[in-house]
C-alpha cells in the first residue's frame, strides 16, 4: 500500500474502526534510519494499535529500526517478503527474499532479540515456478524458528520479471486452499490470511480457517466497508456516519493546515467513502475540483461537509 496508507489515511481509518489493526506503508530501513523521521515514522495515538512495516535484508539495519519502532511507540514491527517491484528487488528486499529463507530466518531473529514488542512478516505464498506446499510450510516453520509468531500470507505468488506491482495483484491465481493448509500443518502459530477479500461474508468463511485477515486495496477503494466490518465481525454498534466521518476530517484538514500540510494530501484518502451510494460521483467531482485549494481558502474545506451532508440525506430517502 505504498503511497496510500501514510498518516492521514490512518487517522481517516481509525475514524472508521476502533478495532482493526493498522500497517504504515513499507518503510526502507536506511529511509528509517537516516531519514526525515518525524515526517517518515511520526505518528498519532488515535492511529494504534498500529504496525510499522518495514523492508529490508541487512540485519544491522533491520535490528535498528526495531529499536526506533519500539521507542516510538509502535505496537508491532513487520517485514515485507511481498513487495515485487523492480526498485524493491534491486535493494534486496521484498518478495525476492522468498528465494533466501535461510537469509530471512536471520533477519527476524535479529529483530526479535532486537526489541520486545511482536515481530510478524508479510510474504507472497511463492515466486515465478514456485508454488507448493513443500516449499512454503518449509519457509513458514523457519521463519516461525526464528521467532516470528505471526505470518501473513497474501494468497498469490510474486512473479519476479515480466509483471508491475499492479500486475502482480491481479494475474497470478489466488489460491486460498494453500494458505489454510499452511494453517492446518502449523496449528500452535497465527496465521493470518490476506488478497482479493471485499466481503464481510468472505472474512468470515477465512476466519474458520485462519486465525485473521488482512484487507488493503478493498479498504482503500471503499473505506465505508471498514464500518460495516466493525459492526458484522467486532459487534461494534457505535459506528459513524459518513458525514460524521467528514465533519471529523474538517477539523483535521483545518488543524492540518496550520501546519502546513496541502488538503489533497488528507482528502485524496476519502475519495471512495461514498462508493456505491448516491451522491458519489458529486463527492468525487467536488474532491477532484477543489483538493487543490489554497491553505487559507477554509471555505471549500467547509464546502466538504455540506458536500457529505446532502450525500447522507440523499441517502437515507433512497
Amino acid at each position: 500500500m505504498m503511497d496510500c496508507t501514510d498518516r492521514h489515511e490512518r487517522f481517516f481509518l481509525r475514524l472508521l474502526s476502533k478495532n482493526v489493526m493498522l500497517y504504515t506503508e513499507m518503510v526502507a530501513t536506511k529511509s528509517a534510519i537516516h531519514g526525515d523521521r518525524k515526517k517518515i515514522l511520526d505518528f498519532k495515538e488515535i492511529e494504534k494499535p498500529l504496525a510499522l512495516q518495514v523492508g529490508g535484508s541487512d540485519k544491522k539495519e533491520l535490528s535498528a529500526v526495531c529499536k526506533i519502532a519500539e521507542d516510538m511507540g509502535y505496537d508491532e514491527v513487520n517485514i515485507n517478503l511481498g513487495c515485487p517491484s523492480k526498485k524493491v528487488q534491486k535493494n534486496k528486499f521484498g518478495a525476492c527474499l522468498i528465494k533466501e529463507p535461510e537469509l530471512v530466518a536471520e533477519c527476524i531473529n535479529t529483530m526479535v532479540n532486537s526489541c520486545k514488542i511482536p515481530v510478524t512478516a508479510k510474504t507472497r505464498i511463492g515466486f515465478d515456478d514456485v508454488e507448493n506446499f513443500e516449499y512454503l510450510d518449509s519457509f513458514v516453520k523457519k521463519i516461525l524458528k526464528a521467532g516470528c509468531k505471526t505470518i501473513i500470507l497474501h494468497a498469490r505468488k510474486a512473479i519476479l520479471k515480466g509483471l508491475t506491482p499492479k500486475e502482480n495483484l491481479r494475474i497470478p491465481k489466488l489460491n486460498y486452499p494453500l494458505v489454510y493448509e499452511i494453517k492446518k500443518a502449523n496449528k500452535n502459530s497465527e496465521i493470518i490470511i490476506n488478497g482479493g477479500i471485499t466481503k464481510c461474508s468472505e472474512i468470515k468463511k477465512h476466519l474458520q480457517r485462519c486465525d485473521g485477515v488482512m484487507i488493503g486495496r478493498a479498504i482503500y477503494q471503499n473505506p465505508y466497508f471498514l464500518a460495516d466490518i466493525e459492526k458484522e465481525i467486532f459487534n461494534n454498534k457505535q459506528v459513524l456516519s459518513r458525514s460524521e466521518i467528514a465533519e471529523k476530517l474538517v477539523d483535521y484538514v483545518k488543524d492540518e493546515i496550520k501546519k502546513g500540510t496541502r488538503v489533497n494530501q488528507i482528502m485524496r484518502h476519502t475519495v471512495g467513502l461514498y462508493h456505491g451510494q448516491n451522491g458519489a460521483n458529486k463527492w468525487k467531482r467536488f474532491l477532484s475540483d477543489n483538493m487543490m485549494a489554497r491553505d487559507s481558502d477554509f471555505q471549500k474545506v467547509n464546502h466538504i461537509m455540506q458536500i457529505a451532508q446532502n450525500n447522507e440525506k440523499a441517502n437515507e430517502t433512497a
